[in-house]
């Protein structure tokens, strides 16, 4: 692939209990679209079946901290978050397995 699409799966509370419903959340490319990423995932799981991807773009959120020299104001990172739906009976995908 020309660039990195996929650059992390995306481990949350709430991810968690829907990973074994077959629902699985990453950070990937801002400019990738739905096909690129089921391609991606895919080709770095082979033995996964893919029924949906559904994108988010998450806005970054605005922060502020108090210094000695006043009020600094700063962004959060925006991201781009895919939500990926196996279908039944396909093979799972196990983030764990290297660690």
């Amino acid at each position: 692939m020309s660039r990195q699409v996929l650059i992390r799966p995306l481990v949350t509370e709430k991810l968690s209990a829907q990973m074994e419903e077959g629902h699985y959340a990453f950070i990937v490319d801002p400019k990738a679209n739905k096909i690129e990423i089921k391609q991606a995932i895919q080709h770095r799981f082979p033995a996964v079946q893919i029924k949906e991807v559904r994108t988010i773009n998450v806005r970054g959120k605005q922060r502020r901290q108090m210094t000695r020299q006043g009020v600094r104001f700063g962004r959060t990172a925006s991201y781009k978050k895919a939500i990926v739906t196996l279908l039944p009976g396909s093979e799972q995908i196990d983030f764990f397995e290297s660690i």
